[in-house]
């Protein structure tokens, strides 16, 4: 079940939310250039809407009153389910608008026709009803007359098959709550032999009621054993699924007309791009509240998927980025208030009603019951405490480390700069602060400081960076290169913006190696693109996000000047992102010269999971002049050297030896519902997935999942967890020293 499938943040990866309280001017500032990465196209974004502003007709005062009378005509046509919603006629109107707004703006060039009415009707019928529960088929094969008519409901402002359909789900999903709580008036029988298929991605809706009961049956009998095997009693599990349901359908009740509106409009925007969204007036004023990067709370964005709420994106400088116990795509199942609150079920809970949990003052603590993002389908849950705090800037800065390692018997020293976000503060430079934090600045003073310590060889750690300012990008790949293009941006209307390295200088000429990751994004791809692409260093991790496109956000109330009701945002994709090769950033994102093992499939994670995602594709490369200074000989040769580790080297060989059992487990969805064998089940995932974080990062004086708090406590001493992804980085970067 989706009912608020739609965040209220927009950032590189898409709609979220910030766990924060009030504004920062200073914090806006910061963040400015990094929502949309909107920097080259916004002069001719400005220019198309300008002419769609003039143009648009479809806002007539005969279109608006024949929009009136098509929403009483159909008002007063349908019967009422029971309570039923209805839709209103600003509604009518914002729909048109948007459609305009896509039809004429979106960098796809859509093409509102039958196919994708098609692919509307089932995104919507997804975001309502996912896992196929509620629907009966009977009621979906009654929703086959929408199939082709969408396209045309969107064009002239009819709304009320979408509104037929939600209130249809409403009274579905009323039914199975009265089952469940007859079902809960009696424990579980957890020792016979049965299994539950927990992806019904490509399963059939019930084709009866009984049908619906059994699937629901095991369901919740397999949501109990869980509970069960994190150490619940029977009464406690039955409470607890009582209170989860009862929320369930509390939140369906508070369900409004503009919930629906945003629902579906979102059904059409996502079917067209997964970056595209429309926001409600409600989410339009979260989102000005909440977008400042010094606010108050843990410094995480959410979102929700299924039933449950998940972390987005980590935040650079905020509690949870700190202690870094809480990762990105981990679910948050329960919230809890200081040292002995009692844990709150969050499960199917309004993405909204979660944050209100999670926030709170500055010095407070939260505890969060999560299940780790690679951990399966019978996951055992982890209770994590964070502090809340604001989101400090200066921990978000770029910072520099110098790595001794000793390899093939030679002693090297590495610099290593970690840079979690491309950040600027617009303000103090539009000021002429000749002080003000920059990126590019940032790292220029910590090359130098590094250059007196008289480093072998320089690592630019940009795993988990999401992005952030595009011009940050593009000058600090200027440090490495003397000169000439970074990036191409294609706007929707053809036009090429080509970003170039604005200093001919260059700051570091030594051995160079960029480590990625899959979450490495947008700003993260276009500097290690580069890089890549002059041959100036050496590109190791995994294949980034690929999240190559800009958009930009549009307030509504701009097209209906006399509107006095507040209309919304829309979040529209603009333009597109290539490489100076011609070659998109887009869905394949950047493969690394040397691929490390990956806990992380692209089916699940980065953009090439969106089914709606735009294509990989290529344009014309632009005129640039490569340093050569990795070769391709000297590629193959880092990597038969790699390839000879991972065959001899223990901890690499146990390391992708348990990262291939972690995945294979990951792809099982069918589990047992008896006890004994569930228990085995989880018990051997949970031991897999410890035995790769063990490997992968590992303090032997610091318990896993206790390494951030540890960190923070300055009375012990600082032990720093080990990193085998930046320890295999530096050995690689040492044989490419050693082989000249």
């Amino acid at each position: 079940m989706r009912i608020a499938t739609i965040s209220r943040y927009i950032n590189l990866h898409g709609t979220q939310v910030y766990l924060q309280t009030k504004a920062s001017d200073r914090g806006k500032q910061w963040y400015a250039g990094m929502v949309g990465l909107n920097t080259f196209p916004m002069k001719k974004t400005l220019i198309f809407f300008f002419v769609l502003l003039t143009n648009i007709s479809l806002l007539s005062a005969q279109q608006t009153a024949k929009t009136g009378q098509q929403i009483a005509k159909n008002t007063t046509a349908q019967p009422n389910v029971m309570a039923d919603l209805r839709p209103d006629q600003s509604q009518a109107k914002v729909e048109m608008l948007v459609t305009q707004i896509m039809t004429q703006g979106h960098y796809r060039k859509v093409n509102l026709d039958d196919s994708l009415s098609s692919v509307i009707l089932d995104k919507y019928l997804q975001s309502l009803d996912n896992s196929k529960v509620f629907f009966l088929a009977s009621d979906v094969a009654n929703f086959e007359k929408y199939r082709k008519e969408i396209d045309n409901d969107l064009k002239k402002g009819e709304l009320e098959p979408a509104y037929q359909i939600f209130n249809i789900f409403k009274t579905r999903f009323d039914e199975r709550m009265t089952y469940v709580s007859q079902l809960l008036e009696k424990p579980f029988d957890f020792t016979v032999d049965e299994n539950y298929e927990t992806d019904r991605e490509k399963a059939p809706w019930p084709k009866t009621v009984a049908e619906a009961n059994e699937e629901w049956r095991k369901m919740v009998k397999s949501q109990a054993l869980n509970l069960k095997l994190s150490g619940k009693k029977t009464e406690e599990i039955s409470k607890m699924l009582k209170e989860r349901y009862e929320n369930q359908q509390k939140a369906i009740t508070k369900s409004t007309s503009e919930d629906v509106f945003e629902i579906y409009m979102n059904s059409f925007s996502n079917s067209v791009d997964p970056h595209t969204s429309y926001f409600s007036p409600a989410a339009s004023d979260n989102f000005k509240i909440d977008m400042s990067l010094s606010l108050e709370g843990i410094g995480a964005s959410l979102r929700t998927e299924n039933d449950y709420t998940k972390v987005a994106e980590i935040i650079a400088g905020g509690p949870a980025f700190k202690s870094k116990l809480l990762q990105k795509d981990d679910k948050i199942v329960a919230v809890a208030q200081g040292e002995t609150g009692k844990m709150v079920d969050v499960i199917g809970w309004r993405i909204d009603e979660v944050v209100k949990l999670i926030r709170g003052p500055k010095g407070t603590t939260v505890r969060l019951q999560i299940i780790p993002a690679d951990a399966g389908t019978s996951a055992i849950t982890k209770e994590i405490k964070l502090v809340r705090d604001k989101v400090k800037l200066e921990e978000a800065e770029a910072k520099k480390e110098v790595v001794p390692i000793t390899h093939n018997g030679k002693p090297y020293k590495m610099g290593v700069i970690t840079i979690p976000s491309f950040y600027m503060d617009f303000e103090a430079a539009q000021k002429g602060n000749k002080d003000y934090n920059s990126t590019t600045k940032d790292v220029r003073k910590l090359i130098k400081e590094l250059n007196t310590e008289k480093v072998d060889g320089l690592i630019i750690d940009l795993r988990f960076n999401g992005g952030g300012s595009l011009s940050e990008a593009i000058e600090l790949t200027g440090l490495f290169i003397k000169d000439g293009p970074v990036v191409q941006v294609r706007n929707s209307n053809g036009s090429i913006d080509v970003g170039k390295d604005p200093d001919a200088g260059v700051v570091y000429t030594g051995p160079l190696a960029v480590m990625i990751n899959r979450f490495s994004a947008s700003a993260s791809e276009i500097f290690a693109g580069a890089i890549q692409d002059y041959k100036r260093g050496i590109i190791i991790g995994e294949q980034t996000y690929g999240k190559g496109t800009v958009q930009n956000l549009i307030d509504l109330n701009r097209f209906m000047p006399d509107e006095k009701d507040k209309l919304g945002q829309v979040k529209l994709t603009i333009a597109k992102f290539y490489r100076v090769t011609g070659s998109s950033t887009q869905h394949k994102g950047v493969s690394p010269d040397i691929g490390l093992p990956s806990r992380y499939s692209a089916e699940e994670f980065g953009e090439s999971s969106q089914p709606s995602a735009l294509p990989w594709d290529q344009i014309r490369a632009t005129s640039f002049t490569p340093t050569n200074d990795v070769t391709s000989a000297q590629i193959s040769k880092l990597e038969s050297n790699y390839e000879k580790r991972l065959k001899s080297d223990p901890e690499l060989k146990q390391y992708q030896s348990a990262i291939e059992d972690l995945k294979k487990a990951q792809t099982k969805t069918v589990v047992s519902l008896q006890e004994s064998k569930r228990k085995k089940e989880r018990d051997e995932i949970e031991q897999k997935r410890k035995t790769a974080t063990k490997i992968e990062s590992t303090n032997p004086e610091i318990p896993e999942g206790e390494e951030g708090n540890k960190a923070e406590d300055s009375s012990k001493p600082d032990k720093k967890p080990k990193d085998l992804y930046l320890n295999e980085g530096a050995k690689i970067l040492a044989d490419y020293i050693s082989i000249g």
